[in-house]
């Protein structure tokens, strides 16, 4: 039941349009038959909730515009660093290992809906070994998401969830998983994650 979660998850997180809102009643049904149901249930209101422009006016805002939900993986272990350069190279070496033809489509390979995609229907065990690396970056999304009552934070717990093992309760708790934090930002300008890394106190 892990791939419908993944898939379900790579969907919902993804910009949303007109193919999407159209699947919804057809996602909804697959995620009845697994125990996340009750994870995806707000998401699926939100969707509901509002005309298109104003989804995919609000998923830029809070995805695309905000560093507190970054979407991309890295992001939250490497931020802007020229060690990321290398780390998304790794990720498209994974992509190819795998024998299949994976679309990035303008996007970067962390992408978290792409990943969900390629771990739910491309290479389950390439795809959870991605998402098992970034477990850090997906558990600091979710407490992102949670902290900011926006609805898919359930979709991430989900994909947390079927993942195995507990969550940490706290970024301090994260920390723990990090083993790599930034150290050499690109740019005249540095970009700060969000969130504190190995070093300092949690907010």
């Amino acid at each position: 039941m892990s791939a419908v979660v993944f898939q379900a998850a790579g969907l919902l997180l993804s910009y949303p349009d007109e193919e999407l809102l159209g699947r919804l009643d057809l996602i909804e049904s697959a995620v009845a038959e697994t125990r996340a149901a009750g994870r995806f249930a707000a998401t699926f209101a939100h969707l509901r909730s509002l005309p298109l422009m104003e989804l995919q006016s609000w998923h830029v805002q809070e995805f695309d515009l905000s560093r507190r939900h970054a979407l991309h993986l890295t992001y939250w272990t490497d931020g802007d660093t020229r060690r990321r350069g290398e780390v998304l190279a790794g990720i498209k070496q994974i992509y190819r290992d795998s024998g299949l033809f994976v679309d990035l489509d303008g996007e970067l390979p962390d992408y978290l809906p792409m990943v969900l995609e390629f771990a739910a229907m491309g290479d389950p065990r390439r795809g959870v070994g991605i998402l098992n690396d970034y477990r850090a970056s997906l558990e600091l999304l979710r407490i992102g998401l949670t902290e900011d009552g926006l609805p898919q934070a359930g979709v991430v717990a989900a994909i947390c969830d079927a993942l195995g093992g507990p969550s940490p309760r706290t970024r301090a708790e994260v920390r723990d998983l990090l083993t790599t934090p930034p150290t050499e930002t690109v740019g005249l300008e540095p970009t700060f994650l969000p969130y504190p890394q190995l070093q300092g106190e949690a907010r």
